[in-house]
This record gives C-alpha cells, sequence and structure tokens, in this order.
C-alpha cells in the first residue's frame, strides 16, 4: 500500500436502488426471503458500504493489492424503496498496519437508513489466492478466480 492514504481520507457514493437489490433478491432460494417486502436488503446496503469505502483505497493501492471486507458492525435503522437514492458517506479513521478502518453512513433522502463501522485488510492478491486455492483443493472444489472488468 502506498503512504499516501491518509486517516479522515473520505468519501461520498450514490447508488439508485433496483428492484434487484431488495430483500427478496438476497436469496432467491430461500423462501423466507421471498415472502418479506421489496425493500432495501441488510445485505445489499452493507455491500454499498463497502463499495464505498474501496473507492477511497482504490488510489492508494500498488500494483497487484486488493483489500477484503474482515469486519462490519452497522446498523439498519429505516426501510427503503426501490427507486430512492442511497447516499454513503465513509472516512477512514485508523490504519494499524494493513487493516484500516472506516466510518461509514447512509442516508435515503428521507431517513439515516444506516450508519456503523467497516474494516478492511490490504492483501496481496497472487499471495491470497494460493492459500484460498490450497484449501479449495483440499475441499474438492473448484479454485477460485478473480473477476475482470
Amino acid at each position: 500500500m502506498k503512504p499516501s492514504l491518509r486517516t479522515g481520507a473520505r468519501t461520498q457514493f450514490s447508488f439508485r436502488v433496483p428492484a434487484t437489490k431488495t430483500v427478496p433478491h438476497l436469496y432467491p432460494e430461500a423462501r423466507e426471503f421471498q415472502l418479506m417486502p421489496t425493500v432495501f436488503a441488510t445485505g445489499f446496503m452493507v455491500g454499498l458500504m463497502e463499495w464505498t469505502c474501496l473507492h477511497i483505497l482504490d488510489p492508494h493501492l500498488d500494483e497487484g493489492e486488493g483489500s477484503l471486507g474482515v469486519n462490519i458492525n452497522v446498523s439498519h435503522i429505516a426501510a427503503t424503496v426501490p427507486g430512492q437514492t442511497v447516499v454513503v458517506d465513509a472516512e477512514c479513521t485508523k490504519i494499524v498496519d494493513r487493516r484500516i478502518f472506516f466510518h461509514v453512513k447512509a442516508h435515503d433522502g428521507i431517513d439515516l437508513i444506516g450508519e456503523g463501522e467497516h474494516q478492511r485488510m490490504i492483501v496481496d492478491w497472487a499471495r491470497f489466492e494460493q492459500r484460498v486455492n490450497k484449501k479449495a483443493k483440499l475441499a474438492r472444489v473448484a479454485p477460485i478466480t478473480r473477476g475482470t472488468v
């Protein structure tokens, strides 16, 4: 990781919630989720918070590095309906070696919908994939790959 990342680094990210990010879409195979209201799912809110933190980290990573979410402690206190825009504010609050701490807050234009803390670990992708693929081999499942854009 480059030394350019500092505490206090912050960003704001907006996302218009589509119907595909509602509770019934979280695990379509789960009957219990299918019976729930079509509001923005907590799991998708957490992902949006992580995505916002990635925007802070991205310019500070060295070639071949990435980050993994290792801790999340957030509230989800208000429902958001499809079509609303969620704005997430994230701020880097602490850096301890390769562990980066963030405060995150999400608002849907009407209500504060969630707030809390998130931690990410900076990793070397090649070493991470090597370790995980060793595990995949032991579990007799397919090795992992990284997506391409």
